[in-house]
């Protein structure tokens, strides 16, 4: 099924709209602070943050040489009815410590996710994963599907090989001339040497066309670049193997391509995609597709991040998944 969120007329707006900005700052100091923590996996560790009451969401976060401090403090706004559970994995962000980048794999990367739920005494958990996240949520949901409970795909990454080169087509065409400035900034020593500020020239053309409005662009460059710099040249680096290995185990390998597995899926699933998404919509559609009774929605206006460009659409998209996933005996 697919739903497009739609504007509202201003009678509805008026009846539905989210609280102002002040009540939703009231409402965030009323709110416990965030729980940090550390997950053991093998001779290191998971950083992990807890937000929230109500439903626990893991939450995956995409890159996959990204950590989870670009989703903050949009994606938040669910901890006023979620539990969430964010983590770093395994050789990004706060997670990079006594990592060699040699030893992250999918298994790895999989087994990890494995030991978060325990850690937090899920016996299932819904899982909200992001562009790369949602590649990874569905690969652990295919080998452990009784410890999924939900499913929310938010702009999701491609699943198969046939749909990356969809994707990239599309991206080089949305790029144009860009194309070129960017593989000269990738070629270049700085880049190569994970210097931030070269990495960060080249996610300002990357996520140029990934956003639909300036100011968010504005601001979640200005988000990620800080990352950068926190990570330092050596995270930087190491992160980018991590990405280069994740890549051969997916979207490189022989054939790769979910769908036809995604089939056998019985979890409750929606899927979050933008209007103006640089993953071609039709890419979300082909999950949403594939898996049983899953939902589609598409909002208006809204690029790659949706949680950061239309949050409080967002927020009633989960709010009618979680609503209608338990009111239902089917999948949703």
């Amino acid at each position: 099924m697919t739903i497009r969120l739609v504007a509202v007329s201003l009678a509805g707006a008026l009846l539905t709209a989210p609280a102002s900005d002040s009540a939703n700052r009231s409402q965030g100091e009323r709110r416990a602070p965030a729980v940090e923590s550390r997950v053991p996996v093998d001779h290191s560790s998971l950083y992990a943050r807890e937000a929230g009451r109500g439903q626990p969401i893991i939450v995956l976060h995409g890159g996959p040489d990204f950590d989870h401090s670009y989703l903050l403090p949009d994606l938040d706004r669910l901890a006023d009815a979620f539990r969430l559970v964010y983590y770093d994995q395994r050789g990004r962000g706060k997670s990079a410590r006594n990592v060699q980048a040699d030893e992250v794999t999918l298994a790895s990367e999989l087994d990890d996710l494995d030991k978060v739920r325990q850690h937090f005494h899920l016996e299932s958990a819904a899982l909200l994963g992001h562009s790369w996240g949602t590649v990874l949520a569905l690969e652990y949901a295919l080998r452990h599907p009784t410890r999924v409970s939900h499913l929310i795909l938010m702009n999701p990454a491609p699943a198969s090989a046939s749909d990356l080169a969809a994707f990239r087509k599309a991206y080089a065409q949305r790029l144009g001339p860009d194309m070129d400035r960017q593989k000269e900034i990738v070629g270049g020593a700085a880049y190569q040497a994970g210097d931030p500020d070269a990495v960060a020239a080249r996610y300002r053309i990357h996520f140029k066309p990934a956003l639909k409005e300036p100011a968010d662009y504005e601001r979640l460059m200005a988000t990620m670049k800080a990352a950068f710099i926190a990570q330092g040249a050596e995270g930087i680096v190491k992160a980018r193997a991590v990405e280069d290995r994740l890549y051969r185990d997916t979207w490189q390998a022989d054939g790769y391509d979910l769908l036809p597995k995604l089939r056998n899926l019985n979890i409750p699933t929606v899927v979050i995609t933008g209007e103006y998404d640089f993953i071609p919509v039709d890419i979300a559609a082909h999950i949403a597709q594939a898996i049983p009774n899953a939902r589609l929605v598409t909002i208006r206006d809204c690029g790659h991040f949706a949680f950061l460009e239309r949050p409080a659409d967002v927020h009633r998209a989960v709010d009618d998944f979680f609503h209608h996933a338990a009111g239902s005996t089917r999948p949703y």
